[in-house]
This record gives structure tokens, C-alpha cells and sequence, in this order.
């Protein structure tokens, strides 16, 4: 069995956990992995997920969500996650008022199906008021044209935060071999931060099948995210999640699930295929999340009378590749999933 073959389908998960051993993994450039500010722990919750519903809290126009609904609806999800009452105090155990955070957005698909400024700007707030100085703070995505999607404009963020975007080449590391997918940088803004927070989206994905929280970190974070998408990213995604420059920030991954989109990922290219589901998600656990994620679209497709991404050739093995190298739980069975309807 060649290389290629053993890496393809199921045997993705199993290889990852051997290649990230292989001495292609060792060999890699200097360790640029982060910690958090002396004496200060971040909260971890492995296998926890908290998703809080409101049914009717998208406008009229059935895109965007209601301002006040979406600020508590992300308050009640990291308040159910960390036992704080007020955003600021979640926020405080997460990050420091010492950390340097870089905030990934997601907006490849657009106003119609991008990360909301509605939920993103309260965070940013609550991260003011919990001590961590706008400078600190930088919002990043990948085009100016992907930032522009979410909305959030230079005057909407407090004093000192940037916006920011890469356009694949902004990074100073050197390159990093990545066993079973060439070769990665990461972007200046991350590897310059001390912590990662993480707003992704529930979608499908025309060749990974599903994209949510890992996928927005490896590709949206990476300088040539193109070359990681043979095989379904399957190890690829994983490999590239378990670098010290990924897992040693990423405090907390969130969901933007006012709206789910079951088929035509990533793009917004198949309207009719992208629901209502007026959710927010919080997690430390971003393979536990991509887990809960990708069993809701494989609900939506079924609704739509679609094949299973399984049974259309894309399933997401990185998933649980990603968790045989010890970034999260994947295994349904063993996810708490807190669920909160307001």
C-alpha cells in the first residue's frame, strides 16, 4: 500500500497519531509554541459543548441576527461553560489582560453567510472590560473582501483594536513540515499572539465536507491553505491543529449557528440549501464542537433528502484524526452537550 492509499479514508485517523512521531515530524523548525501569562490558567473543558437556541432571534430579513438577542445568547453560552454571570467575567477565563489575542472571523461566504458582527462585537467589548487593552486585540481574516462579509466596519471596534488580514503572506516563520501535506506557515498575526479566539460556522464543504472550527484555525490561519485539501483534508486538518502554534493559543472556539448551511460549502453559491438554525455554541474543545457541528448538517441534508457526507465521499475523518493526536474528543457517545433555549 502506497503512502497516498494509506492516508485516504478511514486510515487517516489512524496514520495522523504515526506521522505526527514520523522523524518528518521531528524534524520541524524551532518550536513557536505560546503560554498564558504567569500564574493564569485558562479554562479547559475536553468534551463539553454548550449551544444555546432562541427561536426567532434573526431579523426579518431572516440573514442577520437581532442585536440584543445574539450579545445574550453568547453571554448565556459562555456564562453555561465558565459559571460567570457576565460576559467580561467569562471572557477572564479565557484570556489574560497580559495576552495578546488574535480573534479569527469567517467570511468566505460572504454577508449571507459569515460570522455576524452582532456576536463578535459584544465578545470584543467584554474582552475591554475584562482588562485586555485594545491593542492587544486584533480581528483577522484572510481577505480584506472576507472581513468586509462580517460586517464589522474600523469605527465599530473600541479604541487600539486592529482588523486585520493576511492575504496569504503575511507570515514571518520559517516553514514547517507538515507529514502527509508538504509544508505550512502560519500568519504573522497568530504566531505574534499569545492566545486564539475562534468564531466559526456550520457548513458544508464541496471537498472537506464539513468546515467549522478546526478548518477555520489550519486554512484560515496558513499561507498556502490550498495545498491541504486532497484527501478531504483528512489528515491534513488534524496535522496542521496539533502544531504548537495552533494548539498552545486556542483558548475558545465559537460558533455562529444563526444559520446552517447543509450543502454547497463553502460558498454561498446554493441558497436554498442554507437554514435557519438560531443557535450560538461555545467550546474549548474544537474537535468535540466539529463533532456536534457536523452531525447537525448531516441533519439538515437528511432533511433535504441529500446523501450523508459519508456516503458522498467527503467525510470529515481529519475529525477524528484530530482527536487520535489528542486535540478533543470526537466520539459523540463521550461529548457533553449542554443545551440551553431561551
Amino acid at each position: 500500500m502506497d503512502r497516498r492509499t494509506f492516508l485516504g479514508g478511514v486510515a487517516g485517523a489512524a496514520a495522523a497519531a504515526t506521522l505526527l512521531r514520523s522523524p518528518e515530524a521531528r524534524a520541524d523548525a524551532r518550536p513557536l509554541a505560546a503560554s498564558p501569562p504567569a500564574g493564569f490558567s485558562p479554562l479547559s473543558a475536553p468534551g463539553v459543548v454548550v449551544r444555546v437556541k432562541k427561536p426567532g432571534c434573526l431579523e426579518a430579513n431572516g440573514i442577520y441576527p437581532k442585536a440584543d438577542d445574539a450579545r445574550e445568547m453568547l453571554r448565556r453560552a459562555l456564562s453555561e461553560l465558565t459559571g460567570k454571570a457576565s460576559l467580561a467575567d467569562s471572557v477572564k477565563s479565557f484570556l489574560h489582560p497580559q495576552d495578546r489575542v488574535c480573534v479569527k472571523v469567517n467570511g468566505i461566504a460572504h454577508e449571507n453567510m459569515a460570522t455576524n458582527k452582532e456576536l463578535v462585537l459584544p465578545f470584543v467589548q467584554a474582552m475591554i472590560e475584562a482588562g485586555i487593552p485594545g491593542a492587544n486585540i486584533t480581528l483577522l481574516e484572510q481577505y480584506p473582501g472576507f472581513m468586509q462579509a462580517t460586517r464589522i466596519r474600523p469605527r465599530d471596534v473600541p479604541a487600539g483594536v486592529t482588523m486585520s488580514w493576511h492575504s496569504n503572506n503575511d507570515a514571518t516563520m520559517d516553514w514547517r513540515p507538515i507529514p502527509g501535506g508538504g509544508r505550512a506557515k502560519f500568519v504573522r498575526v497568530l504566531t505574534e499572539a499569545t492566545a486564539l479566539v475562534n468564531f466559526a460556522l456550520v457548513k458544508d464543504h464541496s471537498i472537506q465536507g464539513y468546515t467549522g472550527a478546526l478548518k477555520n484555525v489550519t486554512h484560515g490561519c496558513n499561507v498556502n491553505p490550498q495545498d491541504f485539501h486532497e484527501r478531504h483534508g483528512s489528515p491534513q486538518i488534524a496535522m496542521l491543529a496539533a502544531q504548537d502554534v495552533v494548539r498552545s493559543r486556542l483558548r475558545l472556539c465559537l460558533y455562529d449557528g444563526f444559520k446552517l448551511m447543509a450543502h454547497g460549502g463553502p460558498l454561498y453559491k446554493q441558497p436554498q440549501y442554507v437554514v435557519p438554525h438560531e443557535a450560538v455554541y461555545a467550546a474549548t474543545d474544537p474537535v468535540a464542537l466539529d463533532a456536534i457541528g457536523w452531525g447537525e448538517v448531516e441533519k439538515a441534508r437528511a432533511g433535504f433528502g441529500l446523501k450523508s457526507l459519508t456516503d458522498e465521499g467527503r467525510e470529515p475523518a481529519y475529525i477524528r484524526a484530530a482527536e487520535s493526536l489528542g486535540l478533543g474528543i470526537a466520539d459523540p457517545k463521550k461529548i457533553t452537550l449542554r443545551e440551553i433555549t431561551l
